[in-house]
């Protein structure tokens, strides 16, 4: 093997078993392929975006026509289908959103005058010659394309780093593009670890970051050392208020969607849930009894509700939060045991009640699938109890939509979902910025989500006539506001 790349082994989430392998690049062929990208950048800058939106546009037609390969790798590598087929059935949408977007944003301006009398004002939008993306493994293909796709749309080349704990995706997703030459010039997506993660820092031009608090404050730290913006995703632990008089048996179906789908292992799942005191136990049982009906989905991937747990240790975080609530006088309702079948790690919806924020359950990301109830006395605790919290990503308000809008606008928090939960996963044209921990930088998210990729230059035209060399003269101050009057226009 190339000294440049380094063997390491992946656990497949289903079986527990390492049955498969990467190699992981190191410095030298990282920089090696940045050169690369960075030398066809140019052309494809300069191409156009209706050129760029047609390359994209045909490579995702014929992705989407035959998504087998894809869909199978990614499929193993988070343990679930439906959901990979949900990841990789966004391409499409994806990527007519953006380029419709991007034809509105990078029309030509006709420019503008200055309010400085005489000059013309035009400007251009110059795309970072080559961006880095660096994407987590609970939605590995779509995290890698919600940033790459709009990189590209704006001129740049992108690499991408998926998870070392699931690349299985990453060969098919090469395949697929090396059929587009064109595209292949500036797009790269390569399976590596946290070394080739560090890095692909030091070679790109703007970071895109989805992961852990901890991992992004190191890689927005080192981008600041390098003067370059990073655009960081980091953890949440998203709020939902139950507001009084909601039909507990709707407020029950959209928590428990919102906090098991994915098996909890997505940023914006629900992970504390704030019902009127009056209401709880009606809520609760509500909870209960739908939470019983939910299914793990072995040992067929094509039944039942809930996968498997991707990260290993991720079960041991998760048990250790509950163990903390219930050692603070916190009660297990439903679930709440990591269940090992086929090798694998699961957990069923898990309900916990007399819970509180001295807990780690109400103030940690847990990332599972785990729903902690508690009551509220009325409507200002309930505010005060969602925004105490270290993150702000994201939000949920059920009940009567005009009181729910006037609850939203209390929270603090990036995007509040209203009469529903988790919104954040089906609707990416609307702009937002996660408070507090939570993240850092432009919105991924509508216009912004191209724009941040992009620096605006300012061409200033001298229309009239350009001062000389006599205004510098201190004989005019001396010699009054008449005198220093001369040459303006």
């Amino acid at each position: 093997m190339n000294e440049n790349y380094r063997r390491l082994a992946v656990r497949n989430p289903r079986t527990g078993a390492d049955d498969y392998e990467i190699q992981a690049p190191g410095a030298a062929s990282l920089a090696a392929t940045a050169g690369r990208l960075r030398s066809a950048q140019k052309a494809w800058s300069r191409a156009g975006i209706e050129h760029r939106a047609s390359v994209l546009r045909d490579w995702s037609a014929a992705l989407l026509a035959r998504p087998e390969p894809l869909l199978d790798a990614l499929s193993t590598d988070t343990g679930r289908f439906l959901l990979a087929r949900s990841e990789v059935n966004a391409l499409g949408g994806m990527v007519a959103g953006y380029s419709a977007l991007g034809r509105q944003l990078l029309a030509d301006s006709p420019g503008r005058d200055s309010v400085t009398p005489g000059v013309f004002i035009r400007s251009q939008l110059v795309p970072y010659p080559l961006v880095g993306v660096i994407s987590p493994w609970n939605f590995p293909f779509l995290l890698s394309t919600l940033d790459a796709i709009p990189a590209l749309l704006a001129g740049a080349a992108v690499m991408v780093k998926p998870s070392e704990v699931t690349p299985r995706f990453v060969a098919p997703l090469m395949d697929s593009i090396a059929r587009f030459p064109e595209l292949a010039g500036v797009f790269h997506v390569f399976a590596g670890d946290g070394a080739s993660g560090a890095a692909l820092l030091d070679q790109v031009d703007a970071v895109c970051f989805t992961g852990s608090v901890r991992t992004g404050r190191s890689v927005g730290e080192h981008c600041a050392q390098r003067f370059i913006p990073s655009f960081l995703e980091l953890g949440g632990k998203d709020p939902a208020i139950v507001l009084p008089g909601a039909d507990p048996e709707q407020a029950a179906s959209i928590v428990l969607r919102a906090s098991v789908q994915g098996t909890g292992q997505a940023c914006q799942s629900l992970e504390r849930v704030y019902v009127p005191e009056q209401e709880h136990d009606a809520f609760v049982e509500a909870l209960l009894r739908q939470a019983a009906q939910v299914r793990l989905n072995w040992p067929d991937m094509h039944q039942g509700h809930v996968g498997p747990l991707i990260f290993a240790p991720q079960a041991e975080i998760i048990a250790s939060h509950l163990r903390d609530a219930v050692e603070r006088g916190a009660v297990i309702r439903h679930g709440g045991q990591i269940e090992s079948h086929g090798g694998g790690l699961w957990l069923l919806p898990t309900v916990v009640t007399g819970v509180n924020h001295t807990m780690l359950l109400m103030r940690e990301e847990t990332f599972g699938p785990v729903i902690p109830v508690m009551p509220y006395r009325d409507l200002d605790e309930a505010v005060a109890l969602a925004n105490d919290s270290d993150y702000g990503l994201s939000a949920a308000v059920i009940g009567d939509e005009s009181l729910a809008q006037e609850i939203a606008l209390r929270m603090e928090a990036g995007a509040i979902s209203i009469n529903d939960g988790a919104l954040t996963t089906e609707v990416f044209d609307a702009e937002k910025n996660a408070f507090r921990l939570s993240g850092l930088g432009a919105s991924r998210m509508g216009p912004s989500g191209l724009l941040r990729f992009l620096r605006r230059k300012a061409l200033l035209i001298q229309r009239g006539r350009a001062r000389d060399i006599a205004m510098l003269d201190e004989s005019l101050a001396a010699a009054g506001p008449a005198a220093s009057a001369v040459g303006e226009r």
